[in-house]
């Protein structure tokens, strides 16, 4: 799959769709840095998406970057809030939850 999007993507098919999908399948490899770096992309060209903000504040938070998990979930949840996307809302809150906790075992 993850080849596929690259092809995609190589292609000049660029979107925040690609994007996402390129972050998720990175994820499944196991390739936080990638996945990160195509989530941000994602939220770059779509800040709207809050499906993109959600996996780039899971990605950094598998990344132990709570802090920046926080932020980026943080504005995930006032894009789902806008757009009324409860489900998406209520996923970011357990992984902001997860963040903060982390942030405070940290210090």
């Amino acid at each position: 799959m993850r080849e596929g999007l690259e092809k995609l993507l190589a292609a000049g098919k660029d979107s925040a769709l690609l994007r996402l999908g390129l972050g998720n399948a990175c994820l499944a490899d196991g390739d936080l840095a990638m996945a990160e770096e195509h989530l941000r992309r994602a939220v770059c060209m779509d800040a709207n998406y809050t499906a993109a903000w959600k996996q780039l504040g899971r990605v950094l938070l598998d990344s132990a970057q709570p802090t920046q998990a926080q932020h980026a979930l943080e504005q995930g949840l006032e894009v789902a809030r806008r757009h009324g996307d409860k489900q998406a809302e209520k996923e970011m809150q357990v992984f902001l939850k997860r963040a903060l906790k982390a942030q405070s075992a940290g210090k």
